[in-house]
């Protein structure tokens, strides 16, 4: 059964040596969904977008290649792709002579799209080009210096959003604060956090304390995010409504969630400072 209690998550593991797709550990996103009151209509639309930056291969000489490569898995494939075994899967190329990069991409792309259950976009960017992830902000207002006494650490407390009904707002909110922790390793888990959205205007001590109350919750990034954009939605009742998550890297890879009401457009890939 693919539970993160099954996946190579918190487990000592040999690093493969040959090209394996065999190692791709997908899981289910209906079980976390479930406990979310979800089933299979979602009220949003989305994209994980994964950053890998530990990417090798042999070219037809044996010279070995680098690249950095950008993953998107859609919100709504039916799996999400467990990050360990992702990176297992990516370094078990190290030892891979392929013709070009092209195959490489290929390749990837049929696994992946395989495991998520369905496709999968896979960009490779050299080292080298402008393109390979320059540091950036997100765009919004920042809300962590607000004054503010916080006390509730979890579980996540939809209680504390408020919003004025009153008052019609349309604004895009940042926080460098987000923490939350691996279901299963119980590592912690840092983020920075863009809410826009258009509607009752949204109290911004509230909204702090509201994501603070997740640094001691666990669960996979995903999983955090639709929270998130649920409980938004459900207290604040926006007309408009995206919640992007940037994660900070480990072993290799970042992972970044975005959901939002249909008709949204999909993010930029927008490497922050921490990442």
């Amino acid at each position: 059964m693919n539970t993160p209690e099954a996946s190579m998550l918190g487990k000592d593991v040999a690093y493969p040596t040959a090209y394996d797709p065999g190692l791709l550990f997908p899981i289910p996103r209906r079980e976390a969904r479930a406990r979310l009151g979800l089933g299979e209509a979602l009220p949003f639309v989305g994209v994980d977008v994964w950053n890998a930056y530990e990417l090798s291969w042999l070219d037809s000489r044996g010279k070995p290649q680098v690249a950095l490569a950008e993953l998107r898995v859609p919100a709504a494939s039916p799996n999400l792709v467990e990050s360990k075994s992702l990176k297992l899967y990516l370094n078990a190329f190290a030892q891979e002579r392929l013709a070009n990069a092209e195959a490489l991409r290929a390749t990837l792309v049929a696994d992946l799209s395989a495991a998520a259950g369905a496709p999968v976009s896979v960009s490779l960017i050299a080292p080298t080009s402008p393109q390979a992830f320059p540091v950036s902000v997100l765009p919004g207002e920042l809300i962590d210096s607000l004054p503010i006494a916080i006390e509730h650490y979890g579980p996540p407390d939809p209680g504390l959003l408020v919003a004025d009904a009153a008052e019609w707002g349309e604004e895009t909110l940042v926080s460098h604060l987000f923490r939350s922790n691996c279901p299963v390793t119980g590592q912690p888990d840092w983020a920075s956090l863009q809410i826009a959205y258009a509607g009752p205007r949204l109290d911004r001590a509230g909204l702090l304390r509201y994501l603070v109350s997740f640094r001691t919750h666990s669960d996979f990034h995903e999983a955090c995010v639709e929270r998130i954009f649920l409980d938004l939605l459900a207290r604040c009742a926006p007309a408009k409504l995206a919640v992007y998550a940037r994660f900070t890297r480990r072993g290799g890879l970042d992972i970044n969630p975005f959901r939002a009401l249909p008709g949204a457009a999909m993010p930029d890939n927008l490497r922050l400072s921490r990442q």
